[in-house]
């Protein structure tokens, strides 16, 4: 048995030890200048981001203007029980589009935290540059939430104006960080700021009107895209008029205009992009007023929805709410082509860039940017690659962009071979759900 051990023990000596070599064999230097690293900006694509999340070939100018819509109701200056005022309503509006190649893509934005700091964060346009001439792109209209700003989602309309569109997000009043007003406004005044916003850009953009835009927007070809409350507003500019029962229940009136039957869409508008939209059964039950079968739509207010539409949330959203939330609106929006994206165990803000990396930063303000569970980098190139692909699609008909979502398994796990998601590498689908659904 000595014998055996020793036999066994030298063996394991023999079998482990290092060869000669390598213990005299001195290790050469490594005299390569250690790399910096680049700063990583919102929207930057990271090294597993899914294929259409990558820059395009436009670089991107931006610029902001005012836009004033005459005699408005004012909610926030209205006197309980008392007839609603009407005031100017003015709105800022941040532009983003393709520009001339060669133009210094560095830019700062000033927004506002939720507890009221102001914060500067880096991204990648050239304020006021000279747009691309010679080509008019299609428009994307980009609605925040409550609250929120028009540069809550730069990574995504920088990245959109990359691609080859002309993408203006609207700083809603009443309803931005800074400027917090009543609900009431913000339920009454989404959609008419989108529909007053399209008609204003189209105007700069038509051929010969004197702004820097002449001839660069191709209002024609519109995209409604909105977040959380901004979802809310997209739907119903897209079609989908609101209950009657709920309309009725805002002051003097003023949503009445955007219930089922009393308006026709825009037929500028080609396609709703809804992130978490407000609105369905459990976020309006939880106002504690009467709904509609869908929250603040109605069977029938939903099928006025006709445009091909992208609905993107995590299914443990407790905002605006999943299984009795967005899923409901989805499947009855039964007039329109659409997609359901479903980020697994995200809750609510799966649309805004990441918190910014400000000393200090509270839960409060971190928690309104960021999901506990993804990475919100992550969020923001898989946003970019879908969107991407589905404007593609609607906007400009490329046929193409169909195969990036009529995926052949709903459920991607680590799907491989025929079951591959387009446009992902392997081992980068978990957690994502992507259903279709075409019109009746």
């Amino acid at each position: 048995m000595r014998r055996l051990a020793l036999c066994l023990s030298l063996t394991l000596m023999t079998a482990t030890a290092p060869d000669a070599a390598a213990q005299t064999a001195p290790t050469a230097p490594n005299t390569a200048a250690p790399q910096t690293a680049a700063p990583f900006l919102p929207g930057d694509a990271r090294p597993d981001a899914p294929e259409l999340a990558a820059r395009g070939s436009f670089a991107v100018g931006v610029r902001t203007v005012t836009l004033v819509n005459p005699g408005q109701p004012d909610l926030a200056r209205a006197p309980q029980g008392g007839p609603v005022p009407r005031a100017d309503r003015r709105l800022t509006v941040e532009i983003w589009y393709p520009t001339a190649s060669g133009a210094k893509e560095t830019v700062t934005y000033t927004d506002t935290l939720t507890s009221g700091k102001a914060f500067t964060f880096d991204g990648r346009a050239a304020r006021d540059a000279r747009p691309l001439s010679g080509q008019a792109f299609p428009l994307v209209i980009v609605s925040h939430g409550y609250t929120g700003s028009r540069y809550l989602l730069t990574y995504l309309t920088e990245h959109l104006a990359s691609r080859g569109y002309v993408v203006a997000a609207i700083d809603h009043t009443d309803s931005t960080h800074d400027n917090r007003g009543p609900f009431n406004s913000t339920l009454v005044n989404r959609a008419p700021d989108i529909n007053f916003t399209l008609d204003q850009i189209a105007k700069l953009g038509a051929p010969g009107s004197g702004s820097p835009l002449s001839g660069v927007v191709n209002a024609s070809r519109t995209a409604v895209l909105g977040y959380s409350m901004g979802g809310y507003g997209a739907l119903n500019a897209a079609g989908a008029g609101y209950a009657p029962k709920v309309a009725a229940l805002l002051p003097g009136g003023t949503l009445t205009a955007r219930q089922t039957g009393a308006f026709t869409p825009d037929a500028r508008i080609r396609a709703a992009v809804a992130f978490a939209p407000w609105g369905g059964p459990s976020a309006a039950r939880g106002l504690g007023v009467p709904t509609g079968e869908y929250g603040f739509w109605d069977a029938r207010g939903l099928e006025g929805l006709k445009v091909p539409t992208l609905f993107v949330v995590g299914d443990h959203d407790d905002v605006s709410g999943f299984e009795e939330g967005v899923k409901p609106l989805f499947e009855h929006a039964v007039n329109a082509d659409r997609y359901l994206l479903v980020y697994q165990n995200a809750r609510h803000n799966i649309a805004p860039n990441p918190a910014p990396s400000l000393p200090g930063l509270s839960f409060a303000d971190h928690e309104h940017y960021a999901d506990p569970v993804w990475d919100s980098a992550r969020l923001n190139n898989l946003n970019q690659h879908f969107v991407t692909a589905f404007l593609n699609l609607t906007l400009k008909g490329d046929a193409g962009a169909a195969a990036y979502l009529n995926v052949p398994t709903p459920i991607a796990a680590n799907a491989t071979g025929a079951a591959a998601w387009k446009g992902f590498a392997p081992r980068t689908m978990l957690g994502l759900e992507l259903y279709h659904l075409r019109p009746r």
